[in-house]
């Protein structure tokens, strides 16, 4: 049997200056070789670091990075792992107050929410609409995803052009 290689990114949103070198050696353990990332100023969050960093590894890499990087005190970051030959895509999210999350993706990066967890879902919420809005958006990782959409953003508001209509 062939080993299949996988690949994602690793997204570090915000991190304390001085825990960017402690960042680096735990996904370059992770992923058995040395790395650097290229560290920007976090504009949302004053003092903190990002970096994006694209990784190539066997199929779970995305796991182990996760694993190696949750838990630490002012981190946010997410970790994606394309679908690759007989193994679904994931993808990560972690945030200081809410801890580290993880969904199934599919080919383009869409969160995948099992059936079991569907049906679960319909279970608990009965016939309270409110309810099952409330466990779908908690099988979505939708907390994690509002509380990482500003820092997601920073970056690419030095690249935005706005056009103006006038008249």
């Amino acid at each position: 049997m062939t080993a299949h290689n996988a690949r994602g990114v690793l997204y570090v949103h915000s991190a304390p200056r001085a825990l960017c070198p402690h960042i680096e050696w735990a996904a370059g353990r992770a992923l058995d070789r040395a790395v650097n990332f290229s560290w920007d100023d976090q504009p949302v969050l004053k003092g903190s670091q990002r970096a994006e960093f694209y990784w190539e590894g066997p199929q779970g890499s995305g796991a182990v990075l996760a694993s190696a990087l949750r838990g630490w005190e002012h981190l946010r970051f997410e970790v994606t792992e394309d679908p690759s030959p007989g193994s679904d895509g994931g993808r990560w999210m972690h945030t200081p107050d809410l801890g580290i999350f993880f969904g199934q993706t599919d080919s383009v990066g869409n969160m995948v929410i099992p059936e079991d967890r569907l049906r679960y879902a319909m279970e608990v919420a009965g016939s309270d609409a409110f309810e099952l809005h409330r466990e779908l958006r908690l099988a979505l990782g939708q907390a994690w995803d509002d509380e990482l959409e500003s820092f997601r953003h920073a970056s690419q508001d030095s690249a935005v052009v706005w056009l103006h209509k006038v008249g």
